[in-house]
């Protein structure tokens, strides 16, 4: 079992940045690839961005390559998503999960979810 609290969301004016944490527990954490997922409203939840269990491999949606980066500390059980020059079709509610190995980008390969966190984007 592995619960996640996702931290960091806010307001941010447009092409500011914000950097989100999710806090993972359980002494599994390591052995999930860890994706990022965001929701705006009236839309399906889209891939973001995703970090191999050993941090040595990721992979970014189109909207996120050069904006976005993903980390992780494995020994923090915590994985980071740095969002810079954000723009206001960025806001959503983002969400970590915890996946499948290699580098998943569908929400039904992701097992385990967090509650999410509000970022919003202004012009």
């Amino acid at each position: 079992q592995v619960q996640l609290v996702e931290s960091g969301g806010g307001l941010v004016q447009a092409g500011g940045s914000l950097r989100l944490s999710c806090a993972a527990s359980g002494r599994t954490f390591s052995s999930y690839a860890m994706g990022w997922f965001r929701q705006a409203p009236g839309k399906e939840r889209e891939f973001v961005a995703v970090i191999s269990w050993s941090g040595g491999n990721t992979d970014y949606a189109d909207s996120a390559k050069g904006r976005f980066t993903t980390s992780r500390d494995n020994a923090k059980n915590t994985v980071y998503l740095q969002m810079n020059s954000l723009k206001p079709e960025d806001t959503a509610v983002y969400y970590c999960a915890a996946g499948s190995r290699g580098l998943p980008s569908r929400p039904y390969e992701y097992k385990y979810w967090g509650q999410g966190t509000q970022v919003t984007v202004s012009s």
